[in-house]
């Protein structure tokens, strides 16, 4: 038999999560991010359930290369842009949308396009400002003039105007940015992408042209707070599951796992489960300063104990009626948000979900 661990990827799930952005930003087209193997969901798990995107949103040619061989014929946008002159007639073969954010990429793209690697009108680009987060884009200082020799260049087709958010999924917000942004672009023509995630759901003045959907497709929070969104019928794309695999009964003063972290204060049912954070769950889970991840044991919400360790974790059993050796254990999915167990560990549910390891077997449900 094998471990008794494993991961179900959920595509009706992620479908509902799609329609849930296209409908709170309904006037707008949708990238569907799919980035770092769609967020360790698995690109070729979750190709099926893409379907009603209007588009998708990688970063690199290695994924873009991928969903075209999958069958994907809508656009592919590019976050990052390309990362070198020899990229330049990738962008051509498989018909990709880029980002461009600094005047290095305008270089390459130019060079390209002079020396024949690019076919006249064969690119569309998205022109990515600067607007405080200081990671990509163009100062808006500099940003028309960027935009000036993107018109030059011919095999330019199109021109987006993007931006990306720092604080939207907090209480700053993004009013001084979009007004930046706004006043950056005056009287340019052309479409507009700012809103991710957090903006699709809290901002609706950032919807625009198109949208860009990560986390919410995955049901997590941009916020790191399940209850910011459990309003919108976000569902988890993914349920980390496992067994218990032993049980033992602890006295007052009796402790639990690696470094006697845990100490009973009265008697307990300890369950052992089969996880750990070799298979993606968070060290930093582990109870500590009366902080402790949850766990839902039989249906019942109990925590953990102890230290989470290589391969196993502790759970107190103690008001989980019935269970025993066997009784399954939900990690993370519809009964533990994963937002949750994020929070125990001082991270954010990104992190978690691409953290799943490869010894995970995983699942595919409709």
């Amino acid at each position: 038999m094998p471990r008794p661990i494993s991961a179900t990827i959920h595509l009706s799930s992620l479908e509902k999560n799609l329609s849930i952005a296209a409908e709170v930003a309904h006037e707008s087209k949708v990238w569907a991010v799919v980035k770092a193997n769609t967020y360790g969901h698995g690109i070729s798990r979750v190709y099926p359930a893409l379907a009603n995107a209007d588009g998708v949103a990688v970063i690199d040619l290695n994924e873009a290369e991928h969903l075209r061989a999958l069958g994907w014929r809508k656009p592919i946008l590019l976050l990052e842009g390309f990362f070198d002159d020899s990229d330049i007639p990738v962008l051509d073969a498989l018909n990709l949308t880029t980002v461009i954010h600094c005047p290095d990429q305008l270089r390459m793209l130019e060079v390209g396009a002079r020396s024949g690697q690019l076919k006249p009108g064969s690119v569309d680009v998205v022109l990515k400002m600067n607007t405080g987060m200081n990671r990509l884009g163009f100062t808006p200082d500099a940003y028309r003039s960027a935009r000036a020799r993107l018109r030059a260049v011919s095999a330019v087709r199109s021109i987006t105007h993007a931006t990306h958010f720092a604080d939207a999924d907090d209480d700053k917000g993004v009013k001084n940015p979009l007004l930046v942004f706004i006043r950056a672009i005056g009287d340019l023509h052309g479409p507009v992408s700012a809103a991710n995630s957090a903006g699709i759901l809290w901002h609706s003045e950032t919807h625009r042209e198109w949208v860009r959907a990560g986390i919410m497709l995955y049901g997590g929070s941009p916020s790191g707070d399940w209850k910011d969104v459990s309003c919108f019928g976000l569902q988890p794309a993914m349920t980390l599951q496992s067994k218990i695999i032993a049980v033992q009964k602890v006295k007052p003063g009796q402790s639990v796992g690696y470094g006697s972290t845990y100490t009973a204060t009265h008697a307990q049912r300890i369950g052992i489960v089969a996880c750990g954070y070799a298979d993606g769950y968070p060290r930093m889970a582990s109870s500590h300063a009366n902080h402790y991840a949850p766990v839902c044991v039989g249906g019942y919400a109990t925590r953990t104990v102890g230290r989470v360790s290589m391969d196993m974790l502790t759970v107190d059993l103690t008001d989980c009626y019935g269970a025993e050796i066997g009784s399954p254990v939900e990690l993370w999915g519809k009964n533990v948000p994963i937002d949750d167990v994020a929070a125990a560990a001082g991270t954010i549910g990104y992190e978690l979900m691409c953290a799943l390891a490869s010894r995970v077997t995983v699942n595919v449900e409709n």
